[in-house]
C-alpha cells in the first residue's frame, strides 16, 4: 500500500515540475519572445497577455514625424515595462514589430538587460555592426533581434561631433551604459 502511495507522489511531483517549466519565464528575453510577448501575437491578444497591468496607446504627436503609434504596457504599480510599435496599429490581427525594453527586470539567457553596459553585450554575443548617428552608437546583434543605443557622450571626444568616423568595438568603453534596447522583429 506504501509503495502505491509513494508511486502516486512521485507521479505528482514530476507533473508539477513538468508544467512549472513549460510555462516561459514573463521577464526572459530570447529569440522571438520578450516576456509573454512572441513574434506572432496579435494586437487583439494583448489585453489578455497583460491582464494584470495597464496598456495605453500613445498617439504620435505629429504623424509627420512619426508613422506609428506606440503602445505602451505598465505594471498595476505604474511601472513602465515595455513599449510596442505594431507593424500596423490601425489593424487588430497586426503582429508587434518592435519592442523597446524599459523595466531591467527583462533579460536575455546571459543576464543583459536595460541596466547593463556594453561590457555584456561585447562578451555574450557577436556584434553584427555599429552605426555611427548625430547623438549614439546603434550595435546591432542579430541573434537575439535587438539594436541597443549608446550615448556619444560616453565614447571617446573623437567620436561625439561626428558621424563620418567608423566606430569600432575597441572604441566602446566596457562601462558605457546602454541608453535604449531594442527587439526588432522586422523583416529586413
Amino acid at each position: 500500500m506504501t509503495t502505491k502511495y509513494f508511486g502516486i507522489i512521485v507521479f505528482l511531483v514530476l507533473l508539477t515540475s513538468c508544467q512549472k517549466e513549460s510555462q516561459p519565464d514573463p521577464f526572459e528575453i530570447a529569440k522571438n519572445r520578450v516576456g509573454l510577448l512572441t513574434n506572432e501575437i496579435q494586437l487583439n491578444q494583448l489585453d489578455s497577455i497583460f491582464a494584470n497591468d495597464s496598456i495605453a496607446n500613445r498617439k504620435a504627436g505629429n504623424q509627420f514625424l512619426s508613422k506609428s503609434n506606440e503602445i505602451e504596457i505598465y505594471e498595476k504599480g505604474g511601472t513602465k515595462l515595455l513599449v510596442l510599435e505594431a507593424k500596423d496599429e490601425s489593424d487588430p490581427t497586426s503582429t508587434i514589430e518592435n519592442i523597446q525594453v524599459i523595466d531591467s527586470r527583462y533579460k536575455t539567457a546571459s543576464g543583459l538587460s536595460s541596466g547593463s553596459t556594453f561590457k555584456s553585450i561585447k562578451d555574450n554575443y557577436t556584434i553584427s555592426k555599429i552605426n555611427n548617428t548625430l547623438s549614439t552608437a546603434v550595435i546591432f546583434v542579430d541573434s537575439i533581434q535587438a539594436y541597443f543605443t549608446i550615448d556619444k557622450k560616453e565614447l571617446p571626444v573623437t567620436f561625439q561631433n561626428s558621424t563620418d568616423a567608423k566606430i569600432t568595438v575597441s572604441d566602446i568603453p566596457d562601462t558605457a551604459k546602454i541608453k535604449h534596447f531594442w527587439i526588432s522583429w522586422s523583416e529586413h
